[in-house]
């Protein structure tokens, strides 16, 4: 089927409407090759980055068939259920979903960890359509008997090879575990490594394969430069980058949550305001950053790669790669986060010489050398801030203190023992 615009899906009129108060008009490539098969009822084996447009490719076929197929809604009895690895990515499905469904009666909630379970029972127990949730909050949920699963009609897990990395596999395979035989399954990777294709060939019958790799995934408005830089000349490097105030919005990315922190710490030393968004920090101080770079309170986010799934920013200039990630894919998701829509965008990469194999493998996989650049002007020596540490407490009364421990000796207390051992030597 080779459809222009949405309209030829042969989507319900509500949904069609919604789509249009979104400017909707034209599908995607994985949208074109997903719907019509999804819609007919077909299991699906995708391979889709973030950023095709494959949350409408599973979303809009789910609510189609729920606003077809109505049901009286149940306490915890969930009729299509989403899993996905990351907080933020279950939120913004979520508030996908809702735009979807803005013109019918199909109830979407989400639930992750992080924040207190109390008002996401209470949705529950409200009656829930689809429900879209991280594996560790659904597990928790399920186990108090909050969520049913033996009803999901439609079951989706998304971003399949982050699981993987998360250590997510055991509890999908947990998940399976309560769910009917007879279902609906959509499976979205972005990568298939072995561990994934095996799993997708225990979950999905007689699929429709459907790949959008793109032949050149790297955006075309983005402006890639390479800066050989040493290890220890990382940070001073990226402090005199972001002193440039034509760098208006960056994501900058760490390999790790500690890499993450420490670079936030050193940057606001140096007068750069920036908040971090990693899998330690609390839900609220997640949704905070986030809603602090939208507003551009914050112009700098630091992030790892976890994290950052389901980041969708508009005006990013300039993604930075603190740190080379070893996997390319990794890469091409990262600086897809700048150049939206057709914007232009800026990726910098501070590449170690023990990254250099990295790069190997990026550019083998872009199908272009990436231009290096040379890091001369932003090896200035930055002035930071000294850290101030908290002056040691003392006793607001001397004597009342001395006194005390005169008493104490009195009694026999333990700092009697002290003051003895101490005369001993």
């Amino acid at each position: 089927m080779n459809s222009e615009k949405f309209s030829d899906f042969g989507l319900i009129e509500p949904i069609n409407h919604a789509l249009r108060d979104i400017d909707y008009s034209i599908p995607t490539p994985v949208q074109v090759q997903a719907i019509p098969p999804l819609l007919a009822g077909r299991d699906l084996l995708g391979c889709a980055q973030t950023g095709t447009g494959k949350t409408a490719a599973f979303a809009l076929p789910i609510i189609q068939h729920l606003a077809k197929n109505p049901r009286k809604r149940e306490r915890g009895i969930v009729r299509a259920l989403i899993v996905t690895p990351t907080r933020e990515l279950a939120a913004q499905i979520h508030q996908n979903l809702n735009m979807y469904c803005k013109y019918l009666n199909v109830r979407s909630i989400v639930v992750y960890g992080g924040v207190g379970q109390s008002p996401q029972v209470k949705s529950l127990n409200q009656g829930v359509d689809i429900l879209v949730a991280t594996p560790g909050r659904l597990l928790d949920l399920i186990g108090q008997g909050y969520i049913k699963l033996q009803n999901v009609e439609i079951f989706v897990l998304d971003e399949a090879d982050r699981m993987l990395d998360m250590g997510f596999i055991p509890d999908v395979r947990r998940i399976l575990n309560y769910l009917p035989r007879k279902r609906q399954t959509m499976f979205l990777s972005a990568t298939m490594p072995p561990k994934v294709v095996q799993l997708a060939k225990n979950m999905v019958y007689d699929p429709v394969r459907v790949d959008v790799t793109p032949e050149k995934p790297v955006v075309e408005f983005i402006e890639q430069r390479l800066m050989m830089v040493e290890v220890r000349q990382k940070s001073t490097v990226l402090m005199n980058i972001l002193k440039d105030q034509s760098v208006s919005r960056a994501l900058v990315f760490t390999r790790t949550k500690h890499g993450a922190n420490k670079l936030v710490k050193l940057l606001g030393r140096a007068d750069i305001p920036a908040q971090g968004i990693h899998g330690n920090k609390g839900q609220a101080a997640r949704q905070k950053a986030m809603a602090d770079f939208k507003a551009g309170r914050i112009r700098v986010l630091v992030a790892t790669d976890i994290a950052a799934r389901g980041i969708d920013v508009e005006g990013i200039s300039h993604v930075i790669n603190h740190d080379i990630p070893n996997i390319a894919e990794t890469y091409v998701h990262r600086i897809g986060r700048t150049a939206r829509a057709g914007s232009h965008g800026i990726s910098i990469s501070l590449c170690s010489p023990e990254e250099r194999e990295f790069i190997r493998d990026i550019e083998k996989l872009i199908r272009q050398p990436i231009p290096v650049v040379s890091e001369t002007p932003f090896l200035i020596n930055v002035q930071l801030k000294p850290v101030e540490r908290p002056m040691p407490s003392r006793p607001k009364n001397p004597r009342s203190s001395s006194t005390q421990n005169r008493n104490r000796s009195r009694q026999g207390g333990p700092s009697s023992q002290g003051s003895r051992g101490n005369w001993r030597r």
